[in-house]
């Protein structure tokens, strides 16, 4: 028998992204001119239309100027991640 992680939170990853977005104030729009992705992208993403690539990922972190590991961690935000004991 094979046993599977837990599914990632998707919807914290998106959480997270709308956070960041909206500290910064910053429109779609803007978020598309400054990291280069497409406006629809980026809605759909946050909409949870799509879950993006690693690539899309990378680059939302560098633009926002965060860890990945902060974007990326909160996929576990409601199990416990990889590597940490479960104390």
């Amino acid at each position: 028998m094979t046993i599977l992680p837990p599914d990632p939170d998707l919807t914290a990853l998106r959480v997270e992204l709308a956070r960041l977005r909206g500290e910064r104030g910053w429109t779609f729009d803007e978020l598309a001119e400054r990291s280069g992705l497409a406006r629809r992208t980026l809605i759909d993403l946050e909409h949870g239309r799509t879950s993006g690539s690693l690539t899309t990922w990378h680059t939302l972190a560098h633009t926002f100027d965060v860890p990945i590991e902060q974007l990326l961690g909160t996929l576990c935000d409601d199990h416990t991640p990889p590597g940490v004991s479960k104390s």
